[in-house]
């Protein structure tokens, strides 16, 4: 049993910032890939960013350069950094969790940015 919880979303004027938090809990052992996805409606779930076990991190190419993804492996809790924020980067934002051959998704937080 694993449960991730997002926070930090919210609506922002183009050009801002914002950061999302993701903690995971549950029975979890070691440290293990982690990372953000997104989805607009009427579009399919597509990826933001990945942290790995072994610290090796993958972005969207939508995303370099505005935003970084980091994480505190004390509290198996990982980050998204959001800035120079962009109409098309509103969705419902997805923490992720590869646990011992099992995917695990948060409940999503909703990210908007006005235009």
């Amino acid at each position: 049993q694993v449960q991730l919880v997002e926070s930090g979303g919210g609506l922002v004027q183009t050009g801002g910032s914002l950061r999302l938090s993701c903690a995971a809990s549950g029975n979890i052992s070691g440290i293990n890939p982690m990372g953000w996805y997104r989805q607009a409606p009427g579009k399919q779930r597509e990826l933001v960013a990945i942290i790995t076990d072994g610290g090796i991190i993958n972005y969207a190419d939508s995303a370099k350069g505005r935003f970084t993804i980091s994480r505190d492996n004390t509290k198996d809790t990982t980050y998204l950094q959001m800035s120079s924020l962009k109409p098309e980067d509103t969705g419902l934002y997805y923490c992720h969790l590869y646990h011992r051959g099992n995917h695990y998704w948060g409940q999503g937080t909703q990210v908007t940015v006005s235009s």
